[in-house]
């Protein structure tokens, strides 16, 4: 019993007002966006709505981050992209519903993998990713979700402005949106600023009989959100070795995006909440979330961030938010698709603006001549990346890897020896800085074998010894000593040190001495 109470979190106290109102919010705002991924990947909109559903409902009640709101999103659905067009190249007959048996199958495949992530515990590794790298991926996400807004005032199909009237009426609504979520606040904070400013729009809209683009006119002709409960469907494609090895692939690749997306969300409302998130439960709930979607015939998907920091800026902080947006999103489908579908555009517009403007780290702009250059490189580089090819992980992977690179090179930089010789005639050469693969050549620099006595101390007591490399820099300066009849001690290696030296020695010789079985004198002193 015990352990189902800390499970559902139940100790935490719950403002249940907040949150309901919080969950019926995100509900109403999840729906264009769910639509417009499946389109992206060429979906049914229901395909959407049911992922959001699902996904949603399962993270709520077992994710790592309470308040936090996943569903389908456009991360994961460019992914779908690549196995379709790999699909019809090898098949040109396929069915539109036969495709959608081989994503479902890899949505389940991506969920296993996102489980096996988080019970080897390695959702911790997202701790690794750079705060610079945090700045541009917000940054970006925030800059797609800006520009992701754009099309609702074109032409529907083309990339042509609405007529001078109804772009203006666009115009007005999206701003008197934004106007309710900025002001009313000032005023009073019992109600959620989001959904006054979503329901005097429709009022208004609904009310004076207003020509403006609805939900309704986002979806294709004869297209419709009213469905019933997401059916059950078994993956029907075979389960072959060569349809395994199609679908893996891209299965690793969804499984990957959805949890840097996720984990980095969830870092992100850590920061916002003051809280502290559980990074490997998240995984595990993802994975769990994606396999009942794939069997719940939705198109999968990850921890949505624009949808997170509307439940988050209207006052959620529990599960129940979460769990209130995928069960009023269920009714909307099977019961209340006629009123979703009359909204306006424009009061959602309004409302991922005022998201866009929140997500952005307007002090990242401040810290443009205070971080070091190398850091405001990797924040300006994966912004620019996330935009363009709103591939939120490959953005966040180069990141890191140019933050890891900068940093290694600035360390093997710091490689130092302070040379001496005491009145034995032995000579001194004292370590400064990291020795790992990166300072290697520049310690091997610090030493003159030909000239030095026939006694050296190297010492470490202000250095380390990191790495393999490290391990074999210590092996060849020891070894030209050697050649040249000299004698090396080892001073002051600290205990991981002497252990990894120990470790290595079946592989190389990592000691000089006199003894038969060693070659190094290591000295502990």
């Amino acid at each position: 019993m015990k352990q189902i109470f800390n499970l559902f979190d139940l100790k935490q106290k719950v403002d249940y007002k907040t949150e309901v109102l919080s969950g019926l919010i995100v509900a109403i705002a999840l729906v264009p966006e769910a639509i417009a991924f499946a389109m992206i990947a060429g979906f049914s909109p229901l395909t959407g709505l049911y992922a959001a559903f699902v996904l949603g409902l399962v993270t709520a009640i077992l994710g790592g981050r309470p308040g936090m709101i996943s569903g389908a999103t456009g991360a994961v659905a460019v992914i779908f992209l690549g196995l379709i067009n790999e699909l019809r190249l090898a098949n040109p007959d396929i069915t539109s519903e036969s495709i959608l048996q081989y994503v479902f199958a890899m949505v389940i495949f991506a969920g296993v993998i996102q489980i096996i992530v988080g019970v080897l515990r390695l959702g911790k590794f997202i701790r690794l990713v750079p705060h610079p790298v945090m700045f541009g991926f917000v940054n970006g996400l925030a800059i797609i979700i800006f520009m992701a807004q754009f099309p609702n005032f074109y032409e529907k199909g083309t990339s042509e402005f609405l007529g001078s009237t109804q772009f203006l009426t666009m115009l007005g609504f999206v701003l008197l949106t934004m106007v309710i979520i900025w002001g009313l606040p000032k005023i009073t904070k019992a109600v959620p600023s989001s959904l006054v400013a979503i329901l005097v729009v429709a009022g208004i809209v609904i009310g004076f009989n207003i020509d403006t683009t609805t939900v309704a006119d986002t979806l294709n002709a004869g297209e419709s959100i009213k469905g019933g409960f997401p059916p059950i469907t078994i993956p029907n494609i075979g389960f072959t070795w060569e349809n395994i090895k199609l679908i893996m692939p891209y299965a690793f690749i969804m499984a990957g995006v959805g949890l840097i997306e996720s984990l980095l969300s969830l870092n992100l409302i850590d920061e916002i909440t003051e809280t502290r998130g559980r990074s490997n439960r998240e995984c595990i709930a993802q994975g769990a979330g994606n396999i009942a979607s794939g069997f719940l015939s939705g198109m999968g998907g990850c921890a949505m961030l624009g949808q997170s920091l509307i439940n988050i800026s209207a006052g959620a902080r529990a599960r129940l938010s979460g769990i209130v947006a995928a069960v009023v999103l269920l009714i909307f489908i099977m019961f209340g698709s006629s009123l979703i579908e009359m909204l306006p555009m424009a009061a959602l517009v309004g409302l991922m603006f005022m998201v866009a403007i929140g997500t952005f780290e307007w002090a990242s702009l401040k810290t443009f001549k205070k971080m070091p250059k190398i850091d405001v490189i990797v924040m300006v580089l994966v912004t620019l990346i996330t935009v363009f090819t709103h591939n939120l992980a490959i953005a966040v992977i180069i990141g890191v890897i140019l933050s890891a690179l900068a940093y290694s090179w600035e360390n093997a930089k710091r490689i130092r020896a302070r040379k001496h010789v005491d009145e034995n005639g032995v000579k001194h050469y004292e370590i400064y800085g990291p020795l790992f693969f990166g300072s290697t050549a520049g310690f091997a620099e610090k030493f003159d074998v030909l000239n030095d006595p026939a006694e050296i101390i190297i010492d470490f007591k202000e250095s380390r010894i990191a790495d393999m490399s490290a391990i074999e820099a210590v092996n060849v300066l020891t070894h030209r000593y050697a050649k040249q009849g000299k004698k090396v001690h080892l001073r002051h290696l600290s205990k991981d040190c002497i252990n990894l030296l120990n470790n290595a020695e079946a592989i190389i010789d990592v000691n000089i001495m006199e003894d038969p079985n060693y070659k190094v004198v290591i000295d502990r002193i």
